[in-house]
């Protein structure tokens, strides 16, 4: 199935200005990536918070790379993705703004910084394919093969009973639910990798393709179910989830004939660094949840080719403390708006003062963050490009790295 792909190649190193080496391959296999998990993997990030992007130093470079000389989004050339889940039907094409959730849009998730920075470092053309469902969970939608159905736990038991639920209908569906979404992700790959000229007409059978790399970006349902994680807030309570991925991680592989496949974990990490957080609530569950993803890639049989990029790094804390002030005011804007809707203040008159009191608290460059640079929930990373670029570019490095060894 491979056809040459495990020839060996012509690779030449070169120092690059981020540090990490270029790999030049001569000719040889096409390389594929896949790319799967739940809703921050379809990426909700708005191609309107792009020009926040530019008002950051450290980013500035990064904006330069993701649109063109009119200021729009890059098509790239050479890498072209098949994605399923982000939208109602299949989207192939070069890669471009837009392969993010569908709704709402154009979006981008972590393919689009991940092709830009995967093509820079491979210089050759990419194939990545892309499976990415919302608010699906590793314990029973993405279960993996070896793993069985799930078995409903003394609480789940309990939690139906008490709603008057039949528990052996319940068992059953359940069954049939487990690992629904591994298969329709190892359909599509196949597909995909069956009839690659239907995605990138370019494509040389002859030379083959190879499977390089594989990113998990995943973890939402899982994190906040205490219902199969009764323990989720005690350390440990989550181990079920690291046996789950380490699981996950060698069924990809026996699946897709591809032992060595290097895997790359995207650790979720909403809300930044948990020893930043402002409250403590969730602060214990979150670590515990974000330990027990990073954990396969310490496992000793996993560690050479599977790694952990803690997406909090990425975090924008600068928009995070603008969000907070932003509260200390929210009393005062719902006290206009009352007024508006009593028919004490005009429409315009209420807009104004609003305006006002946003102009008195902010600056200029302040308040175009607020503006532009959110375009979605807290949990979607705030449907920000420049949160989810710099995750998806850190993938790419990541990838880079463990394709080397």
């Amino acid at each position: 199935m491979l056809s040459k792909s495990m020839r060996p190649l012509a690779i030449t190193v070169l120092l690059t200005l981020t540090g990490l080496s270029s790999l030049i391959a001569n000719d040889g296999p096409l390389k594929v990536f896949i790319l799967s998990g739940q809703s921050n993997m379809q990426g909700h990030a708005h191609v309107s918070t792009f020009d926040v992007i530019g008002l950051d130093p450290k980013t500035v470079p990064m904006l330069e790379e993701m649109v063109d000389e009119k200021g729009q989004p890059r098509v790239l050339e050479n890498v072209w993705i098949s994605s399923i889940g982000s939208s109602d039907e299949e989207k192939t094409g070069q890669l471009t703004a837009g392969y993010g959730a569908e709704k709402r849009g154009p979006k981008i998730g972590p393919e689009f910084t991940f092709g830009i920075y995967m093509e820079k470092q491979l210089n050759e053309p990419i194939l990545i394919i892309k499976t990415a469902w919302g608010g699906k969970s590793l314990h029973t939608d993405f279960r993996p093969p070896s793993a069985g159905p799930y078995v409903l736990n003394e609480g789940n038991i309990k939690q139906l009973k008490a709603k008057g639920k039949d528990i052996e209908a319940e068992q059953a569906k359940r069954t049939e639910a487990s690992g629904h979404y591994y298969r329709l992700m190892m359909e599509h790959i196949n597909k995909v990798l069956g009839d690659i000229k239907r995605v990138y007409p370019e494509y040389d059978a002859s030379e083959g393709y190879e499977l390089a790399g594989f990113v998990w970006f995943q973890g939402w349902n899982d994190m906040v179910d205490g219902g199969v994680y009764p323990n989720r807030y005690q350390p440990g309570g989550y181990d079920a989830y690291s046996e789950l991925l380490a699981q996950f991680i060698k069924d990809v592989r026996k699946d897709l004939s591809a032992p060595e496949l290097p895997f790359v974990i995207g650790v979720m990490g909403t809300g930044g660094p948990t020893k930043l957080y402002r409250k403590d609530r969730y602060k214990g569950v979150h670590q515990n949840f974000r330990d027990a993803m990073a954990a396969p890639a310490s496992l000793p049989e996993l560690k050479d080719n599977v790694a952990a990029v803690l997406t909090e790094n990425y975090w924008d804390m600068e928009l995070e403390e603008l969000r907070h002030k932003e509260s200390e005011i929210k009393q005062q804007i719902k006290e206009i708006r009352k007024k508006v809707k009593q028919g004490e203040l005009s429409k315009q008159a209420g807009n104004e003062a609003e305006q006002q009191l946003y102009d008195e608290t902010f600056t200029e460059r302040e308040n175009t963050i607020l503006k532009d640079g959110v375009s979605n929930f807290q949990f979607h990373y705030y449907g920000s490009a420049k949160i989810l670029g710099q995750i998806g570019k850190a993938f790419a490095e990541t990838m880079g790295e463990l394709m080397q060894k």
